[in-house]
């Protein structure tokens, strides 16, 4: 399947489920590279908008470049009383921007997905001045106990989960993709809460889980069943996430 395709199934379930970003990432962004409101921000691969949220909320001009029709759309609804959001037909290849325009350009959980040769250089393209680059992964803190169960159940279930994992993006790549400049590496805490039907959506809006009408969805729900049964308190289950940010430099 198209990359650019996989989520066409999952949107629903996305934007209800999928972790949004701390609000710490713009008080990141104001001390490291002095982020103001009126900074053009684009976020590529924005996908349902959460993370162009994120930066509204803040001020800022927001351009959603997204591949996808239907998580565009969502995004488009889900934005809609912010006047300074722009949804933009596009990919990281090809933006659809115009050149110099941009002074900060962020990949929320979206930069494994891309060409990074052709990427890299669309960024540079459309980079102002003095732009930077964030990109943005959200990871699931590995030493819980019910992180660590999870990802077994990640690993019996997925369709190709380890293929397309973003953990397969060394510092060694992001270094290259910086290069010739530096990057600083942050990283701050998130959480959701989930009931039952929460945990079940929230691993069904990953495009490596089998989805509902998968043939072994229902041997996933029951794993699924058992595993908020295990861990549980009062209805409700935590993911735990370490927010990773990488901040530099990109012309």
């Amino acid at each position: 399947m198209d990359f650019k395709q996989r989520f066409s199934s999952r949107v629903e379930n996305y934007i209800k489920y999928r972790p949004g970003y701390p609000e710490a990432i713009i008080a990141t962004l104001q001390l490291e590279i002095g982020l103001m409101p009126n900074d053009v921000v684009a976020d590529i691969g924005s996908g349902t908008g959460l993370s162009a949220k994120l930066f509204l909320e803040h001020g800022n001009t927001v351009y959603g470049v997204e591949p996808n029709e239907p998580m565009r759309k969502a995004a488009e609804g889900f934005l809609q009383e912010f006047s300074d959001f722009h949804s933009i037909h596009g990919s990281s290849e090809a933006t659809n921007l115009k050149d110099n325009s941009i002074d900060l350009i962020v990949c929320a959980q979206a930069f494994h997905w891309f060409d990074r040769v052709k990427t890299k250089l669309e960024f540079q393209r459309i980079a102002a001045a003095g732009a930077h680059l964030c990109l943005i992964w959200n990871d699931r803190k590995a030493t819980e106990p019910f992180q660590q169960d999870y990802e077994q159940l990640i690993q019996e279930f997925a369709i190709d989960y380890n293929e397309i994992s973003h953990r397969n993006i060394t510092s060694d790549i992001i270094s290259d993709f910086y290069a010739p400049h530096k990057f600083k590496k942050f990283v701050l805490d998130y959480e959701q809460h989930f009931n039952l039907e929460g945990l079940i959506g929230r691993i069904i809006s990953s495009s490596y889980m089998p989805n509902q009408d998968h043939p072994n969805f229902p041997q996933l729900k029951n794993a699924i069943v058992n595993l908020f049964n295990a861990y549980e308190q009062n209805g409700i289950v935590t993911f735990a996430y370490d927010t990773n940010l990488y901040i530099g430099s990109i012309n």
